[in-house]
Formats: structure tokens, sequence, C-alpha cells
């Protein structure tokens, strides 16, 4: 099984069996996430929450942990609030990078993580940084941010949306050459969803938006290989045969 499949699984396992309202939380597509660099001066906003990402528990060359901190809230005209954070990393006690982000509809009790690598099985010492949050419950879409940290530098990679209900979801998988800071990778989108005929036991298994990363000048380029939102593969099969794939 592979070990994507197995977190799922373990996600899964938490989500309560009584239906619930899917309740959704999405980017404002319309305002990109910022780096702040440090050297600039600038008053800092003053945060009216605060949230601390460990990201492991082993030392870290790179980063000690991450501070989110919700500084601002805002409603449009359709009583839609946007969330602004603004995410701090820190070495030693000393902030070394920042970075701005966006949340529509942001859902009270959110909750924020993140890991080092692009893979569960990436070195603990990887410039990579995967950052989430999400309300912890099934049907609850969750924010994604890939992050690069080198050299006290910070770029945010990709962003993407991921969610789980009941062994079903959409997410997105990446896969690198097995080094620590690999000069190329890739990432596709996988959703499996149940099939139109309502069948509980059988889904279709679709990959999309596949694209490629490298590594020009110490920044990373991306490019979408296929069709924006178009599924190039599609399987159908039941959930055992999905959970099980090698």
């Amino acid at each position: 099984m592979k070990i994507t499949h197995f977190f799922i699984l373990i996600l899964l396992a938490g989500c309560q069996k009584e239906q619930k309202k899917n309740q959704l939380s999405s980017s404002d597509t319309d305002q990109k996430p910022e780096v702040v660099a440090l050297h600039v001066k600038e008053i800092e906003d003053k945060a009216l929450k605060t949230d601390t990402i460990v990201l492991s528990e082993d030392k870290n060359e790179l980063i000690n942990y991450i501070l989110a901190n919700l500084i601002e809230q805002k409603a449009d005209k359709d009583s839609i609030v946007t969330s602004k954070f603004r995410l701090d990393f820190y070495q030693n006690k000393n902030k070394i990078a920042s970075s701005k982000v966006f949340i529509r509809q942001y859902e009270k009790g959110s909750e924020w993580s993140g890991s080092f690598g692009l893979t569960d099985l990436s070195d603990k010492n990887s410039s990579f940084i995967k950052i989430n949050c999400g309300y912890p419950a099934c049907g609850y879409t969750y924010e994604n941010y890939l992050y690069y940290l080198k050299n006290n530098n910070l770029q945010l990679v990709h962003q993407w949306q991921s969610m789980s209900d009941s062994g079903w979801g959409t997410w997105t998988e990446f896969l690198n050459e097995g080094s620590k800071d690999p000069k190329t990778f890739y990432c596709k989108t996988v959703a499996f969803e149940p099939t139109d005929d309502d069948s509980e036991d059988f889904g279709i298994l679709t990959y999309s938006d596949s694209t490629s990363f490298s590594l020009k000048r110490n920044h990373w380029k991306k490019q979408l290989l296929t069709t924006k939102d178009k599924a190039y593969f599609e399987k159908k099969m039941s959930l055992n045969e999905f959970y099980k794939q090698d």
C-alpha cells in the first residue's frame, strides 16, 4: 500500500460517521500569496490570533518552527470573509523569512500543520516545506502550500486544495528523484470520487493537472503539462482495489 494511501486511511478513520453539512474553505484566487523580504523595513501587522506550526521534533538546519498569525479579516458584499495570515519562519528564535497568504471562508477552529520534503519519505533537512490549514473533519477543504527555503530565501512554489470524505477525496501527489534537494520534480492532481450510479463500492480514479517544476537561477519555474482541470487518466475501481494499489 502506498504511504499516501495509508495516510488517507488514517485521516478517514477519524471522520465522524454521521452525515455533516459540507462546509468549504477556499483560496481567494484573485490574490496571490506574498513573500515578504525581511531586509525591507516595515511595521508588522498586529496578530489577532497566532498558531505555532511544529514541523519536526528533530533538529533541522533550516527552521525550528513557523508562526501562523491571523492579521486581518474582511467581508465582501456577500458576507464572505477572507482571512489574511502572515507565516513567520524561525531558526533558533530568529525570524528569517515571512509570507502572507489569504484564505477565503476560513473556518473557525481550523488547524495548521506542516512537514519537510515533497513526500513522506523525504529527508528532514529538505529545503521544501509543506504547510496546510483546514478544519479537522470530513468534507472540509484544506489549503496547502509548498515553500522552498534556501539560504534564508523563501519562495512559494505551489499552492493547491485537498479534501477527503468517507473514502473519497482529491489531493496532489508529488514525484521527485529521491534526492534531498532535486533540481526537477513533478506533481499531479489525484481524485477518487463516487460513480454516477451511486454505487457505494465503486469510484472513478482520475489524474489531472500534471505539472513540472525546474530550478533556474535559484528560482523554481513551473509548467502545466496537461489541459487545466481536465482529466488525462480515468479508471473505474472499487474502494478496496484503490487502497490496495502498490
